[in-house]
């Protein structure tokens, strides 16, 4: 199994902890990104990704080895601690990047096939708007199975949860990681997907913008085949 984590902070705290423990209990080769360390570049707004190619982003190159890494992993870890509510803003930056990838433009067929997790952590509150900053994406690029997992640590560092607290994470998690692994390889859209992905087909029968369409037509998507079919 292929880990990817992307980790929404430079620094090794809380929810780093989580992630990398839960990859440790998925026992897969684990790859890891910290933002803004290894991406910190703000989206321009060009949308040449979105007309054009993604290729003409500016920062195509830089992002390049992480989005190789994604595609690449049969896990994606998506982990933010809470910032005023949210994901952290180089989370956001980062995500920004792949709007070319919703579904409603050119969706990558790997994701369909893959299971995510996305992981928040907090003093007091906020994971569930924090995911779901992360998960709106997971869904639009269509991955076949995302987790939700937010936890109120109590605390600034990992050294100072509460061993009570310690526990209760490390139980949650190894039920998380038996339910990923019986999915590995197995694991299957949901009605949802598919129904939003049967909404963008027809509307890319009927033309978006020319790389969108003439993108579904090389995939034979607006014909019988979906990315979820062998």
């Amino acid at each position: 199994m292929r880990i990817t984590i992307i980790h929404g902070q430079s620094h090794q705290g809380s929810t780093c902890h989580i992630a990398r423990s839960l990859a440790e209990k998925l026992d897969g080769e684990v790859t890891e990104f910290f933002l803004p360390r290894d991406f910190g570049e703000f989206c321009t707004g060009c949308t040449a990704c979105f007309v054009e190619s993604e290729r003409k982003c500016p920062h195509f190159e830089k992002l390049a080895p992480i989005t190789e890494a994604m595609d690449r992993a049969d896990v994606l870890i998506l982990a933010s601690p809470v910032y005023v509510y949210h994901a952290t803003g180089a989370m956001k930056a980062f995500l920004d990047h792949y709007g070319w990838r919703w579904m409603v433009h050119r969706p990558e067929e790997k994701m369909f096939s893959k299971q995510a997790v996305c992981i928040s952590t907090a003093a007091g509150a906020g994971m569930k708007s924090t995911n779901r900053d992360m998960a709106d994406s997971m869904f639009f690029w269509g991955v076949a199975k995302t987790y939700q997992y937010g936890v109120a640590v109590m605390e600034t560092s990992w050294e100072r949860v509460s061993e009570k607290k310690k526990k209760s994470v490390e139980k949650k998690l190894g039920s998380m990681a038996r339910k990923i692994k019986a999915g590995q390889g197995c694991v299957k859209p949901s009605v949802k997907t598919r129904f939003l992905f049967s909404v963008m087909r027809q509307m890319q029968k009927r033309g978006w913008n020319q790389a969108d369409a003439g993108y579904w037509r090389g995939k034979g998507w607006t014909e019988k085949k979906r990315p979820w079919r062998a």
